[in-house]
């Protein structure tokens, strides 16, 4: 089995009073936080500013501090099973318009109701609704 790490950040953004959450859409057909694989030598914050910028163009990200939530899963890679280890944090940017990679189709800042709607895997949601909890206790 091959073990994997990445990191990826829950991005947010204020506009008037509404906080909205930024989703990219993969074109496996999900819609997902930025994230990406840990590269040799990088911690798991310097993956996840590295991801950011490349997956966005973003490079205006403010930590939430105490927020890092770890996931794991399986899934299959050219025949080979894979254990993937996911971080996720929490930063607020002040960016709107951002440039996508070619590693996705789309993306939307979306209020916290639509993005769990649209969020496509229950792990998602829940390190959605913890991000959610922490802003409504923190802002």
């Amino acid at each position: 089995m091959i073990e994997e790490t990445s990191a990826g950040i829950v991005l947010f953004r204020k506009e008037n009073s509404k906080i909205l959450f930024l989703l990219l859409n993969y074109p496996s057909g999900h819609w997902d936080f930025v994230k990406g694989k840990m590269e040799e030598g990088e911690t798991i914050h310097h993956t996840a500013i590295r991801e950011t910028r490349e997956e966005t163009g973003i490079t205006d990200i403010e930590f939430i501090e105490n927020f890092e939530e770890w996931i794991e899963y399986n899934f299959q890679y050219q025949g080979e099973l894979v254990h993937k280890k996911v971080v996720f944090f929490l930063a607020e940017t002040k960016t709107k318009e951002i440039t996508i990679s070619h590693e996705h189709l789309d993306y939307a800042w979306m209020d916290y109701q639509t993005a769990v709607e649209k969020t496509t895997f229950d792990n998602a949601k829940s390190i959605l609704t913890k991000s959610k909890q922490l802003l409504d206790k923190t802002l």
